[in-house]
């Protein structure tokens, strides 16, 4: 029987759907594993860039690298190019996600990575070397808008917190590969000082073709094309994964549970979205840009320096600071890993705002130690790592509280909006900064640069304590009703999606 009104000029026909529910009650299965690969590895490619750079950037900066560039240039002008690129290309391609898909928009975005990465690997001159971080950045932060709206539309609500902290917390593998690889890159009795840096950002460009073709199969989101009209096409894709997950658990699914009515339409305009943001969910807008900025000047300002405050501060070998940034990477990527289920089953609320205090307090501590001169380049590399591995968990979480607390049809755009404007005022302000700061060999100037990031991420775990939403085994419909749902409660019974051009519901039968 169809049920749907009649379409309109504007808005479309009114479906009513179940596919949300049984998106969410699916057990976790080899088909979810597909989705994390295709989609999550970017985040590798990501802190391979970012480490990569920071650690080669003194040999980058001397005779015969064949780059006339200071390692002030890279540290500074090259990174700060980097990240504005990225929050450039998070509000560009972020606003076409919401608008033409996530299939199409986390392909694009890939590719402008992929072309941008190898043309970096053939700089001869700075402005090359610069224009090129710069499209970098851009094609990484279409990236972060893209992969997070779709992955958490995927996953089911039961899986969401610790699968979208680990997927974004696996940037730090990268940084272990970037870290490993500058080693060999910046060793001369291995490869010549002008093509070690060069292969480098090569191997990107070749992860990123694999990634590229892995990321074929992962098909569009099913809510999004519930909103869109495609009713059709998201029910085709809900039947054939819940085919597959039944084949493998070998046994019936689970009943779904609440449907959603749903009146179409193909866009939403920018005045609707700042009026949903800005508007309805300030609340949710001031903890959006807290965790943001916290966690962005943190990492984009510090992390950035730290191979010269090794070499600067405890002599470290330029060639040796690898060593200690994949230690601290892998305590970065602990903390996701260690930490992610608590998200699920303690709370949103609770571990995002003890996160953030607990490494805003323990890089307190880390700056105390550091002023009085009680530390080594291996005792400050242990501390880093303590304050990461709260960091990383931290961070990862701000990505996914932007991504489920608004509605959505401003789900893409509410992650690249908060990612862009954060990162905006930590991740380009701050590594200038940070490179001044520790260029003048003071201690005090390095001391008051942890302070900041310190001081930043306390003050935004205690606006989380006051202000997170409790997200936890929710479905994102429940969290923030779309913009396109009808305003009456979602019903209790569970039914296939139903509309004047959807299928018939299957035979109960046949049904999971």
């Amino acid at each position: 029987m169809d049920t749907a009104a009649a379409p309109a000029p504007r808005s479309g026909r009114t479906i009513t759907t179940n596919i949300p529910a049984r998106l969410d009650r699916l057990p976790w299965s080899r088909w979810h594993w597909s989705i994390v690969i295709g989609l999550g590895t970017v985040w590798i490619l990501d802190g391979l860039e970012v480490t990569v750079v920071g650690n080669i950037a003194s040999r980058l900066s001397e005779p015969g690298s064949g780059l006339s560039i200071s390692s002030g240039q890279i540290t500074g002008t090259a990174a700060a190019l980097y990240v504005a690129g990225a929050c450039v290309g998070a509000l560009f391609w972020g606003r076409l996600t919401d608008r033409f898909g996530r299939k199409n928009l986390f392909m694009i975005t890939l590719g402008v990575y992929l072309a941008a990465t190898a043309l970096t690997a053939v700089s001869t001159e700075a402005w090359w070397f610069f224009l090129f971080r710069f499209l970098t950045g851009f094609g990484i932060g279409g990236e972060y808008a893209a992969i997070n709206s779709a992955i958490d539309e995927l996953i089911p609500a039961k899986y969401r917190g610790r699968v979208d902290l680990i997927i974004n917390g696996s940037f730090w593998l990268g940084a272990v590969g970037g870290s490993l690889l500058s080693i060999l890159a910046l060793n001369t009795d291995l490869l010549p000082a002008d093509i070690g840096w060069r292969l480098t950002f090569a191997l990107g460009a070749v992860l990123a073709l694999v990634i590229l073709l892995v990321r074929r199969h992962v098909p569009e989101s099913p809510r999004w094309l519930l909103i869109h009209g495609r009713d059709a096409e998201a029910e085709d894709i809900v039947t054939g994964i819940e085919r597959q997950v039944r084949d493998e658990k070998g046994e019936p699914l689970a009943e779904p549970e609440g449907e959603l009515e749903i009146h179409q339409r193909k866009n939403v305009t920018f005045v609707e979205i700042a009026r949903t943001v800005l508007g309805r969910y300030r609340k949710r807008a001031v903890l959006g840009f807290s965790l943001f900025i916290g966690q962005a000047f943190l990492y984009n300002a510090i992390t950035f320096g730290f191979g010269a405050i090794l070499t600067k501060f405890f002599d470290v070998p330029a060639d040796h600071t690898g060593y200690y940034f994949a230690v601290i990477a892998i305590g970065n990527f602990c903390g996701p890993l260690l930490l992610g289920h608590l998200f699920d089953t303690v709370g949103r609320r609770v571990m995002i705002s003890s996160t953030y205090l607990l490494s805003g307090l323990l890089l307190f501590g880390t700056a105390w130690l550091f002023d009085r001169g009680s530390l080594s380049a291996g005792t400050l590399t242990a501390c880093w790592c303590a304050v990461l591995f709260f960091a990383s968990a931290g961070a990862s979480s701000a990505y996914l509280t932007v991504s489920e607390i608004f509605p959505m049809e401003t789900r893409a755009m509410s992650i690249a909006f908060f990612y862009a404007i954060g990162t905006a005022a930590g991740g380009i302000s701050g590594p200038l900064l940070f490179a001044d700061l520790t260029s003048t060999g003071k201690v005090g100037d390095t001391v008051l640069a942890f302070q900041i990031g310190a001081g930043l991420m306390c003050a935004a775990g205690l606006v989380a304590a006051f202000l997170a939403v409790n997200a936890e085994r929710r479905s994102l419909e429940d969290i923030a009703r779309p913009l396109t749902a009808a305003a009456g409660k979602a019903k209790a019974a569970a039914r296939p999606v139903r509309g004047s051009q959807g299928p018939s519901a299957p035979p109960a039968a046949s049904r999971p």
